[in-house]
């Protein structure tokens, strides 16, 4: 019989960490966070990692793990998420996944096939020449002509990312977001409780807005202020994070703070737009409303007690 695994996920600002945490008490588990940014020390507001008051001694994994320059991907993290659920298992208890990081979830609920093909490194040097000569958006017009969905999904500055997608095509012939997809459709090897939090989209947009502004008088200017002058480069995968790229031209003295307010703002709103896009295209979860008016919010984490229970995991 196959093992228990809960996944909370949703978009960015719909209360997944505490939806987590509480329902981590009712069913004795641990999260295991499904974020791709708060993995990383230092970093700490602008990922909106829960505080220690927060987790109300529910041990989080995959948090403040590796240093902002530290290499991370899909491929580390399914490894690590793994190796984590199964720690919990043998201490009799269930492991959650938490998080807004799509693909992460992905990889670990369908056993996604990592495996890594013979690096051509004549190929990859051509190709980071070619982004040292031309710049950024070079390489990513290039994978937009032979893969226009990884184009969509992955940042003109992840150049890695990139790369990755180039290499994969011109060894295979197959796009990687092809490959993907078919990794997809695999079955899950767990006994799978799957939720999606969501409410009104002008609601979350609010609250997004309102995140933001608390970020800011919480000191998220001084966090990135913090990390560039502890060395870190703007131009690391980290440093792309959503809430750090933003602020970095305002710290140069290239935008005003209202600028940069407005931007992060936006570009929250256009991701939290792209992640209950990827959760609307996956299947096997129910999506729970947290501003459902006949539900306050202990009915609703009993809700997704119940349904987990019905699942036919043993709590």
């Amino acid at each position: 019989m196959n093992k228990p695994l809960v996944v909370i996920g949703g978009p960015t600002a719909s209360g997944k960490t505490k939806v987590g945490i509480e329902l981590a008490q009712l069913i004795n588990g641990e999260i295991i966070s499904a974020d791709s940014m708060q993995v990383y020390r230092y970093m700490d507001i602008g990922t909106a990692k829960p505080t220690l008051k927060e987790m109300n001694g529910i041990p989080h994994h995959l948090i403040d793990e590796i240093d902002p320059d530290e290499e991370w991907n899909v491929t580390l993290f399914q490894k690590k998420a793994k190796q984590h659920i199964e720690q919990i298992y043998h201490k009799n208890k269930i492991p959650i996944l938490l998080g807004g990081t799509g693909f992460y979830i992905q990889s670990v609920i369908y056993d996604i096939d990592f495996t890594e093909m013979e690096v051509d490194f004549e190929y990859r040097n051509q190709l980071q020449h070619l982004q040292n000569q031309y710049g950024n958006d070079y390489l990513h017009k290039k994978l937009e002509k032979v893969d226009p969905i990884s184009a969509q999904k992955i940042h003109p500055n992840n150049i890695k990312r990139i790369i990755r997608a180039l290499e994969y095509y011109t060894q295979t012939g197959i796009p990687i977001s092809q490959h993907n997809e078919q990794q997809r459709q695999k079955n899950t090897p767990y006994q799978l409780s799957f939720f999606a939090l969501t409410m009104d989209r002008h609601r979350l947009y609010q609250r997004i807005n309102q995140r933001v502004e608390k970020m800011i008088n919480d000191g998220l200017i001084e966090e990135v202020q913090n990390l560039l002058t502890s060395g870190y480069s703007p131009e690391l995968v980290s440093m792309q994070g959503l809430g750090y790229k933003e602020l970095i031209p305002y710290i140069n003295g290239q935008q005003t703070l209202e600028e940069a307010i407005y931007t992060l703002k936006r570009d929250t709103r256009h991701f939290a737009k792209r992640q209950l896009t990827w959760f609307r295209r996956e299947k096997n979860l129910q999506w729970i409303y947290m501003d459902n008016p006949l539900l306050n919010f202990e009915e609703i984490i009993l809700k997704i007690k119940n349904c987990i229970e019905e699942n036919v995991i043993i709590i």
